[in-house]
């Protein structure tokens, strides 16, 4: 049996991927894609407990937007974005759709995510590249090691090390987000509370 080859660029295998598997991530780090299967319960519990006290600290009026799944342009490859599972963005974020749903990089303030079994992308990788796209604030809610990493302000495509937080604590949103807000390490990593 003869197979014919075709020649496809990252970005079109990418969007395959996305459209044969439904309710699956598919995001391009650092010139490979990734694939992260459906979310669980708690960890979208934790993102709907997330946008809540968002709406109560008085996002509206506020300048920001939180959004859950919006698509972000990283500069570390001509194909490269993300997929965070949490943004906070400029209201008007919808100036700077660059294309296929992603959007420019200065209009995000901040970016979360919730591990999942792909944790060493949230832990490693995605802190490489959210350096390097200079990604002001970036919260890694590690529910495999039971903490939630605060990193901001990158300088020359480096964070420094993280604050880290345990249970029992409050995590301070960074003023620069502009929001004035403590989010529970409990609430965070169980997505109840």
């Amino acid at each position: 049996m003869a197979v014919m080859l075709h020649e496809s660029s990252l970005a079109d295998a990418a969007d395959w991927l996305w459209e044969e598997l439904p309710g699956h991530r598919v995001e391009i780090l650092n010139g490979s894609i990734v694939v992260t299967p459906p979310p669980d319960g708690p960890h979208q519990q934790t993102l709907t407990k997330l946008a809540r006290a968002f709406e109560r600290a008085g996002i509206d009026g506020s300048g920001a937007e939180w959004l859950q799944g919006i698509g972000r342009w990283l500069p570390t490859g001509p194909d490269d974005y993300a997929v965070p599972d949490f943004s906070v963005v400029d209201a008007d974020y919808r100036d700077e759709l660059i294309e296929k749903n992603c959007y420019a990089p200065h209009v995000f303030r901040l970016v979360l995510e919730v591990t999942s079994s792909t944790w060493t992308n949230d832990t490693a990788t995605k802190v490489d590249v959210y350096a390097r796209a200079d990604v002001p604030v970036y919260f890694v809610v590690d529910r495999k090691h039971d903490e939630v990493l605060l990193y901001t302000d990158p300088v020359d495509g480096k964070y420094p090390d993280p604050q880290r937080f345990k249970r029992g604590q409050s995590v301070p949103v960074p003023e620069s987000v502009g929001v004035a807000l403590d989010l529970s390490v409990d609430v965070l990593l169980d997505g109840d509370g």
